[in-house]
């Protein structure tokens, strides 16, 4: 009974639908696989993937790295342009996740409702920024990094400098080569 039991249980989990979606992330430093969770952040997936597939992220830098903290990227082009993004999307921090090691998390303003195009990288666990840590809203988490984090930590050990008014710019350019969905 138990055995049967057990096998049903197993068969069952087999057939449940995979909702996970991969995508890597190429850098001049390496590459860096990350784990979307659409089920607890459908909408900021959605938005990111619409980014990814429309090949926004093509030569775009990590402007910001602090090390013992994170790496963001995803707005910003060698030169310190600015890419035009789509419209914000409505925050979705209160899902659950937690911004830990390895989790990827929308970069925004303080406007909650802000967040576009950016995106950073948790290089270690930041309870600070989850939903209600401060009281308010938090930064939404929405994947994980399930190989690669050798890669962000070789980032978040660069070299930074303030260029114009941006502060902790590395000072030779980390370039995202372009982000690719692997399923």
């Amino acid at each position: 009974m138990k055995k049967s039991l057990l096998t049903c249980l197993v068969l069952s989990a087999l057939s449940l639908p995979s909702f996970a979606t991969e995508v890597d992330i190429q850098t001049s430093l390496g590459n860096i696989r990350v784990d979307l969770n659409e089920q607890a952040a459908p909408n900021t997936v959605k938005n990111f993937l619409q980014y990814v597939d429309e090949g926004f992220y093509e030569g775009v830098i990590f402007h910001r790295v602090i090390r013992g903290f994170m790496v963001q990227g995803g707005g910003f082009t060698k030169d310190l342009g600015r890419k035009q993004t789509h419209k914000a999307i409505a925050y979705e921090g209160n899902n659950g996740l937690y911004n830990l090691r390895g989790t990827l998390a929308m970069a925004r303003t303080s406007d909650p409702n802000s967040a576009t195009s950016q995106f950073f990288i948790n290089q270690v666990d930041n309870g600070f920024l989850n939903h209600g840590a401060r009281g308010g809203a938090g930064y939404t988490v929405f994947g994980r990094v399930v190989s690669g984090m050798n890669v962000v930590d070789q980032i978040a050990n660069v070299p930074t400098r303030t260029m114009g008014p941006y502060q902790n710019v590395p000072s030779t350019p980390i370039t995202i080569e372009k982000i690719t969905r692997v399923n």
